[in-house]
């Protein structure tokens, strides 16, 4: 079966860290990019960060250095490790899965371009 499964959401202190999984099945990482986006009630769906078939990691710009994506192809398993969180970060997490053939650089941030999604897990930081 072809799916996305997040796990890994929870209730965190300011200046806490977290690591997201996403479980995928059905298709190979050799592939397929990979996409974290965030939604808040009320806000568009936002890009985090992807990672491309080759490995490479995009971030949107005000996140680099708090938030690190990875995989583990031999578990199928994409992670993103969340560090510094902040109660802004707050939000339902999503991966996705981007369509193939597109430029990653110019397209990974943009919702409409994914065609598979998780159900999502959610992220609060409160103190």
């Amino acid at each position: 079966q072809v799916q996305l499964v997040e796990s890994g959401g929870g209730s965190v202190e300011p200046g806490g860290s977290l690591r997201l999984s996403c479980s995928t099945s059905g298709f190979s990482l050799d592939y397929y990019v990979i996409g974290w986006l965030r939604q808040v009630p009320g806000k568009d769906r936002e890009g985090v960060a992807c990672i491309a078939v080759s490995g490479t990691p995009f971030y949107k710009d005000s996140l680099e250095g708090r938030f690190t994506i990875s995989r583990d192809k031999v578990k199928n398993t994409v992670y993103l490790e969340m560090n510094d969180l902040k109660p802004e970060d707050s939000a339902t997490y999503y991966c996705a899965r981007l369509r193939r053939g597109l430029t990653i650089r110019t397209s990974w941030a943009r919702p409409e371009l994914y065609n598979l999604w998780g159900q999502g897990t959610q992220v609060t930081v409160s103190s």
